[in-house]
């Protein structure tokens, strides 16, 4: 029997889970006993208010990264632009710090689970570091953010990449599904509940394989969060001197307000022979500046970072005495305000 774990968490998009849900249950009944579907969450049987109006749905299960078959995350549906707490930015964040994420990587761990997503619930995975290195596609205006996790987007309705399977836009959860239903039970299982929803499966299915394109022998995608200004500015550039220099030398402690609460993050900076050098220390966890360099009066880099989520942040900062300000960004989430102090 294949069974399909469809999760909720508290702001999911309904759309997003609710149509794998029906088409699933559609080829259950063409199926006899061989599917069964369920509605899960990471904490077990609740209610769980979606992100559309908080209307209520009932989970019936737990979760059970163990279980063969597929498991279908979605995405959430909240405002899209600013950095409140109903922001869908900050719902995925909360989902991610749930026991959702472990669960998830039990479950890929798994040869016979399948994982596939909707919209934004590629991004669940990719924040919590699931995604790092493989071809997935999310909500259009979620490609960058999904390039900054290390994933790589592709820009495609849906995704084969073996055990996971990823779409695009929210209504992309019929095509998901559908997509399953042939691969795991055949074709004519799929075109019955095609022709009972009075739907076609748009797009063609991208999977890294085959002959590649003269034109595109690599995967399209926005590939940019981490190529530009690799080559630190030389000593002779006219805006680097010793007083810029010493303007950011030093040890800082820092504060980064992001949408998922507040984190405290000491900065090490130090410039030789032309060159700048730094860290960022976040609990027992320091890594180095990636590409830093001075744009004017203003010291830029970006950073990897692990917690709350996984993230290739850009940071620009500029520094008053021994104040510093600035902000990082990852794509189109909330640019989180920086603020600090130099303490030696």
């Amino acid at each position: 029997m294949l069974h399909v774990q469809i999760v909720l968490f508290d702001g999911f998009d309904l759309l997003d889970a609710l149509a794998p849900y029906e088409v699933f249950c559609a080829a259950a009944l063409y199926a006899e006993d061989a599917l069964n579907v369920e509605l899960v969450t990471a904490e077990g049987p609740r209610s769980v208010p979606s992100g559309i109006n908080g209307l209520m749905i009932e989970a019936s299960g737990t979760l059970d990264p163990n279980r063969s078959g597929i498991i279908v995350v979605p995405g959430a549906s909240g405002n899209v632009e600013g950095d409140g707490p109903d922001t869908v930015p900050a719902i995925l964040g909360r989902a991610v710090n749930t026991d959702l994420t472990e669960m998830i990587r039990q479950a890929l761990g798994s040869k016979d689970s399948v994982i596939a997503t909707v919209c934004g619930g590629s991004l669940v995975l990719a924040m919590g570091g699931l995604l790092e290195g493989r071809p997935a596609v999310t909500n259009h205006l979620g490609m960058d953010v999904l390039a900054a996790t290390g994933a790589v987007p592709i820009s495609a309705r849906v995704v084969d990449d073996g055990n996971l399977v990823t779409g695009g836009g929210v209504t992309s959860g019929l095509d998901v599904a559908l997509y399953l239903l042939e691969r795991e039970l055949g074709p004519r299982m799929a075109h019955a509940v095609e022709q009972l929803f009075e739907f076609e499966r748009r797009g063609t299915v991208w999977k890294e394989s085959g002959m590649a394109p003269r034109s595109a022998s690599k995967p399209i995608g926005d590939e940019t969060g981490l190529k530009e200004d690799r080559t630190p500015i030389p000593s002779d550039k006219p805006d680097f001197h010793a007083e810029q220099t010493s303007a950011f030398d030093g040890e800082w402690d820092t504060t980064l307000a992001t949408p998922v609460g507040k984190l405290q993050v000491k900065l090490s900076i130090s410039t030789s022979e032309g060159r700048i050098r730094g860290t960022a220390t976040q609990g027992e966890e320091t890594v180095e500046f990636l590409n830093p360099v001075f744009r004017g009066s203003h010291l830029a880099w970006s950073l990897q970072i692990t917690k709350p989520m996984r993230l290739n942040l850009r940071f620009e900062v500029f520094v008053d005495g021994d104040q510093m300000s600035g902000i990082a960004k990852a794509g189109i989430l909330p640019a989180s305000k920086l603020s600090g102090r130099r303490v030696t």
